[in-house]
């Protein structure tokens, strides 16, 4: 199967905000199928390692570092990383290097990531997160928060981590976040990660 004819990538009916940081979000980005397909692997076979840091305690893995069932394959082809690629290039009005860093992500009960701002310099400097999960309630925990500053108190804006949602966001000092608790459920992410061209 071609990977068009899947139609996995779509964010075309997406908002795009400038303050505090740039970031857009998408309530819907990748077929229902590819989501399926995702989450049967997520839950049942994909590889997760137990990562804890000073801010934050996740299980992840790198989509470059294990085998990949046949079906989702695709998903680390050159052809399918540029379409997300310029899918976010288009969206942030940037030009990106073609590496990109491609990683899951999952949370579980009691862990969370505390808020930082991701900024390291010569590093990467756009994100794109894709939520994964069987349907998510408020009183599962998990949410998303941008800040407007390095303040947990001054939050911006709450998102919740809906199925097959998406929001990106430019990387910089100001780029202040956070996930609170999962209380229960698993929070699985898509986490794509990019490099601007130097001459941007």
């Amino acid at each position: 199967m071609r990977i068009a004819d899947k139609q996995l990538l779509d964010m075309e009916n997406t908002e795009v905000f400038a303050m505090p940081f740039p970031y857009f979000v998408c309530n819907q980005a990748i077929s229902t199928q590819l989501c399926s397909e995702l989450l049967t692997w997520f839950e049942n076979d994909a590889p997760w390692k137990l990562v804890e840091t000073d801010f934050y305690e996740q299980y992840e893995f790198s989509f470059f570092d294990v085998q990949l069932p046949s079906e989702i394959s695709f998903l680390t082809s050159p052809e399918y990383l540029s379409q997300v690629k310029n899918q976010v290039e288009r969206l942030f009005s940037v030009k990106l290097e073609t590496r990109i860093d491609f990683t899951a992500h999952k949370l579980i009960s009691g862990q969370r990531i505390r808020i930082h701002n991701d900024y390291i310099p010569g590093c990467e400097t756009h994100r794109l997160l894709i939520q994964l999960n069987r349907g998510w309630e408020d009183e599962n925990g998990g949410m998303l928060i941008f800040f407007n500053s390095k303040s947990p108190s001054d939050i911006h804006k709450i998102f919740r981590p809906a199925h097959n949602s998406s929001v990106g966001f430019a990387i910089s000092p100001d780029s202040h976040h956070a996930v609170s608790t999962i209380h229960k459920s698993e929070r699985f992410t898509l986490v794509y990660s990019f490099y601007q061209q130097a001459d941007e």
